[in-house]
């Protein structure tokens, strides 16, 4: 059985406001609740207009709230940006209120550009080559074994898996060697996912928090009742991503009919390359195209990534989708 869950980044759209996107993320965090998806992530990202989740723990507070049994959580928290003893006692904080249902992933990259990070961190002496003493760190405090002469309060005792995450070997080497699960950010950078997934697998040590190998990877899936729909849907997102890449980042804007055509075959072919983990159309086209992704890498969890312009569209996608992975399971 190949779980299923939802990465959100709150997106901001055109003519749009943060609190409507806040307000979208509760109602859309029920929503995959009542569909199966196994937990709902938001992730840290700052300086970005289109982007509501950079207060990621207020954002996952406000998502347990509005909801009853799915887990919440970080995909990921950018930890060189923090002190590891501030991440502890915010968790241990959502771990108290919503207890067993909260996650915390762990990424090294900065969620910004250098500039935002700068102002975030004042400095940039935070090395993020420290990233492994800092993981190590936060779990002492959430172990409470008396490592680093400070108790975390609240945090000290706090039942929150850690995960890795990477778009790189780097993070799939550390997961291994602290037996912690690993997620792969193949929705976005899917270079180095087989490579990856190899090295995790072999090199996995078992520790107090897991046993086995446990790995996710992130999928796009853009869906609809047919594939000329959902081709247009996938268009918002599309134009993010060049905006983004081309230095120009932006609320997410409305679909736009031939986008992808309308870029050039050079440009279409950067972001067919970049975009490649994904499923874009009909339940039928979605199907096929998932089974295909989970048969290539054996993930034990598929992230989904569904940014789409329209809240109900969206919604469509998330339902659709939860068809899908319920058909394989029965297939399999």
């Amino acid at each position: 059985m190949t779980r299923y869950s939802l990465l959100d980044l709150v997106p901001v759209v055109e003519g749009g406001t943060v609190a409507q996107s806040l307000a979208n993320a509760a109602d859309l965090a029920r929503h995959a609740e009542t569909l199966g998806f196994q937990r709902y992530w938001v992730a840290e990202h700052h300086g970005m207009r289109g982007i509501a989740s950079a207060a990621t723990a207020v954002v996952i507070g406000h998502v347990a709230a509005a909801t009853r049994t799915i887990r919440v959580g970080a995909g990921g928290i950018m930890l060189p940006n923090h002190a590891p003893l501030v991440i502890a006692e915010q968790f241990g904080t959502l771990d108290a209120l919503f207890p067993g249902r909260i996650d915390l992933g762990l990424g090294r990259a900065p969620g910004s550009d250098q500039r935002v990070a700068r102002a975030m961190r004042r400095t940039l002496e935070t090395d993020a080559n420290a990233f492994p003493q800092d993981v190590m760190e936060l779990q002492s405090y959430f172990a409470d074994d008396g490592q680093t002469g400070i108790a975390a309060t609240p945090g000290a005792g706090a039942n929150v898996p850690l995960w890795i995450l990477g778009s790189s070997t780097f993070g799939a080497q550390l997961a291994a060697a602290l037996g912690l699960p690993y997620a792969f950010a193949s929705h976005f950078a899917p270079d180095a996912l087989d490579a990856a997934l190899a090295i995790y697998r072999r090199d996995f040590r078992p520790s107090k928090q897991l046993d086995r190998p446990y790995a996710m990877a992130g999928f796009n899936v853009f869906a609809a009742d047919t594939d000329e729909e959902a081709e247009l849907l996938a268009s918002s997102q599309q134009q993010s991503f060049v905006a983004l890449r081309t230095g120009n980042p932006r609320q997410m804007p409305p679909p736009v009919a031939g986008y992808r055509a309308s870029l050039g075959a050079q440009g279409a072919a950067i972001l067919d390359h970049v975009l490649q983990c994904s499923a874009v159309g009909s339940p039928a086209t979605v199907a096929r195209q998932t089974a295909a992704f989970i048969e290539r890498t054996d993930v034990d969890e598929v992230m989904v990534a569904s940014a789409i312009y329209d809240h109900d569209a969206r919604k469509r996608s998330l339902a659709i989708t939860a068809e899908v992975m319920s058909g394989l399971t029965v297939a399999a």
